[in-house]
């Protein structure tokens, strides 16, 4: 089954009066025969008495931003209060709107009501496994703390129900940035609109699985909150909010996590640190090499008590993504050309019975093997920090700092593997 398939189903099966429900499906392909294939799924359901249509622009402007402004200009979307956002592999619960919706009753300051994602393929190898890691952080720290304090979060741009209301009071999607999740957030956050977050409320998705595709997500994620931070910044620091909400927002929702972190960890552990090496005065307490980033690792990783085994190769992962991250970050900050781009995040588009059959294929292969060709890419930047690091590692050796020499080494190790393309599942 493709991935349009598992979400067109899984949203016409969503148990809600079908007089009350219109099913929207926005496809910005330029592929006729995958235009296709959609138009031949709705009409499907469709036939099965589903209120469902389907939906291709003509000047495709604007990526998704431009897509669901235009879905929302529509006619018929002043006969609905709430709108449901799926993106094209995320699978819904039939009770998904049964568990959402209802917090809008008697609560007319609600604006968003967000579910949070789960995944079908987070064990699939060792990238999905670190990317977990990350995300059930998010979900149930960043998003569940900011919820229950503050009635405000990031929306996810998915498996989130807005009231309409809400969107057209703030503006509605704007196509100035590649974050019009965030974007649309954060004005509502600043018109007053107050948010919740349903922990308990999952909705099956993927993460990527090569690391080229999460590459690209990440340049997304990291370039586009630089972009919206520059232009809203005026508009936070002029608005009527509290001053201490205000701080938040700048500090801790922009900042901390999307520049700060990304800069101490590149400019430390792949700049300083190496350098040091190689200049005998300068040294670097211990605490700053071990506890500290092993602390931060530990925290981030309580969320997934079975992922404490990889938090070693968790750590030095994301002090490899650190690179991608922070020239993301200077991109968007400096509105450079690659923090306009996007790029859809390549997906496996497998469900959970699927994924058990690619299983049980993968073992039939292992056990008649059949020779594959496939293509590494080479990313000359993370191969380059290698270089540096495995030098300054010899060095460390050389100079007897034992505790720098095991932490280079690893970490140089750590660039070459993402270097040469070899962590996740290869691109053939």
């Amino acid at each position: 089954m493709q991935v349009y398939e598992q979400s067109i189903s899984a949203v016409c099966q969503m148990d809600w009066p079908k007089d009350r429900i219109l099913i929207q499906v926005l496809d910005d392909s330029n592929d006729e025969s995958i235009q296709w294939l959609i138009k031949a799924e709705v009409t499907k359901w469709n036939q099965k008495g589903v209120n469902i249509i389907y939906r291709h622009r003509l000047i495709r402007t604007g990526y998704k931003a431009g897509n669901l402004k235009s879905a929302m200009s529509c006619d018929y979307v002043k006969d609905y209060e709430f709108v449901a956002i799926f993106d094209a592999d995320f699978q819904p619960n039939p009770d998904f709107l049964k568990l959402t919706v209802p917090h809008f009753k008697n609560n007319p300051e609600l604006g968003l009501v967000q579910a949070r994602w789960a995944f079908v393929n987070k064990d699939e190898n060792l990238l999905t496994r670190l990317q977990n890691i990350n995300l059930c952080f998010h979900f149930e720290v960043e998003q569940q703390v900011n919820g229950a304090f503050l009635n405000f979060f990031g929306f996810n741009g998915t498996a989130g129900v807005w009231r309409i209301k809400a969107l057209e009071e703030s503006g509605g999607w704007l196509e100035r940035t590649t974050v019009e999740d965030m974007d649309i957030a954060v004005r509502a956050h600043l018109n007053g609109w107050k948010f919740i977050f349903l922990n308990d409320v999952k909705v099956l998705c993927e993460v990527p699985e090569s690391y080229e595709a999460y590459r690209k997500q990440q340049h997304r994620w990291h370039s586009g909150p630089m972009q919206l931070f520059r232009l809203c910044l005026p508009a936070i620091i002029t608005s009527k909010m509290a001053f201490w909400k205000k701080a938040n927002l700048i500090f801790l929702f922009f900042l901390l996590r999307k520049l700060i972190l990304p800069f101490y960890s590149f400019t430390l552990f792949c700049i300083i640190l190496p350098l040091t090496m190689f200049v005998p005065e300068a040294e670097l307490p211990m605490w700053v090499i071990c506890y500290v980033p092993v602390l931060m690792s530990f925290l981030n990783i309580l969320p997934t008590p079975k992922s404490i085994p990889f938090i070693v190769p968790y750590l030095l992962f994301e002090n490899t993504m650190s690179v991608t991250k922070f020239n993301a970050m200077v991109s968007g900050l400096f509105q450079l050309g690659s923090s306009y781009e996007w790029v859809v995040t390549k997906k496996a588009g497998a469900s959970e019975t699927e994924l058990e059959l690619l299983n049980q294929l993968k073992e039939q292969k292992e056990a008649n093997p059949t020779p594959v060709k496939k293509v590494n890419k080479i990313y000359r930047k993370e191969l380059a920090l290698a270089f540096l690091l495995l030098t300054a590692s010899v060095r460390s050796l050389l100079s007897a700092q034992g505790v720098h020499f095991y932490f280079l080494l690893f970490q140089g190790v750590t660039f070459l593997v993402v270097g040469l393309d070899l962590i996740g599942e290869q691109i053939s």
